[in-house]
């Protein structure tokens, strides 16, 4: 394995350990104390938003393993990379749409509370994936356009 990519493959392991732990653990006594304040109707849908978004954003992470590896064997510039890119970017949309989709049951939980920056958290969780991926579709262009000029070059030679 090279030294290079090590941290990072150590990174993707360390931010999949709190979100698998937020999921496990502080995610279900959210839930029980949204249960005595607000109605099924309004927190059930948001805990299933949730939960549903953490299958992309490990499918993003493993896509990001193994554009490491493809790395690591020196095939960064092949259809692999960018077929990985591509996942990236679907996973990253999804997660983004899903909390967009959910932002106005942000909105009524922050105006029964009464609590303004929770729909600015919502904003975050809703724009954060949608730039992960426009970054991972310039990313896949840019490969893509590179791998291209590579395999012009080898059929001119």
């Amino acid at each position: 394995m090279k030294r290079e990519t090590i941290f990072l493959k150590i990174a993707i392991f360390l931010i999949g350990i709190p979100i698998l732990a937020l999921a496990l653990f502080i995610l279900p006594m959210i839930a029980k104390e949204a249960a005595v304040y607000y109605p099924k109707i309004i927190y059930l849908p948001v805990i299933i938003g949730i939960y549903l978004t953490a299958i992309p954003f490990y499918f993003a992470l493993y896509q990001a393993f193994k554009l490491l590896n493809y790395i690591d064997k020196n095939k960064a510039f092949s259809e692999a990379s960018v077929t990985s890119l591509k996942y990236i970017k679907y996973c990253a949309t999804a997660i983004g749409v899903t909390y967009g989709a959910f932002m106005p049951l942000f909105y009524i939980i922050g105006e029964k509370d009464d609590a303004p920056g929770l729909i600015l958290i919502g904003l975050l969780f809703t724009f954060a994936p949608i730039v992960v991926a426009v970054f991972a579709a310039v990313l896949q262009k840019l490969l893509q356009n590179a791998i291209d000029i590579k395999l012009d070059n080898d059929l001119t030679i």
